[in-house]
């Protein structure tokens, strides 16, 4: 099973970029992972907050693949701990033949059409991030996960 992390826009943070390429270079001795980035859309000024979330939907949908098992991270999705996400993270290995894709959305969200072909939601908190925050904060955890299920020392109880 592959680990793919979708996102719209680029991370425009330098310290947030190193960070996050810390993190994947981190997780590719444990499964193999990638990030996606859908550009950001053009001309975003003339289109409603709906016009943009079903622009951003039509190339989150293009970028998917027969068989991915699309997760949203979501602020209505359901919440896990540290221990609780590596318990997910090593049932999906079992369960997902392809691609695991997680989706950070846009910044009003997803589209209609998006959220019919998730197969779940998950949210990292009840707090709001920016979504280049979370980019960072969701790779770490994925890390964390990993280690936690290789019983290596990162995780602390």
């Amino acid at each position: 099973m592959k680990v793919s992390l979708i996102v719209i826009g680029k991370t425009d943070a330098s310290y947030l970029s190193d960070a996050i390429t810390e993190y994947k270079n981190r997780l590719v001795h444990y499964i193999p992972f990638e990030m996606l980035v859908i550009p950001d859309i053009k001309n975003v000024k003339n289109l409603s907050e709906n016009q943009q979330k079903e622009k951003e939907g039509e190339l989150i949908l293009k970028a998917l693949q027969p068989g991915d098992c699309l997760v949203l991270l979501d602020e209505h999705g359901k919440e896990f701990t540290s221990l609780q996400f590596a318990a997910y993270m090593e049932k999906k290995m079992h369960n997902v033949a392809k691609r695991l894709v997680f989706l950070i959305g846009g910044p009003y969200g997803f589209s209609d059409a998006v959220y019919k072909a998730a197969a779940e939601k998950i949210s990292l908190s009840k707090m709001t991030f920016s979504h280049q925050m979370i980019r960072l904060i969701f790779t770490e955890q994925l890390y964390r996960a990993m280690t936690i299920l290789h019983n290596e020392p990162y995780h602390h109880e």
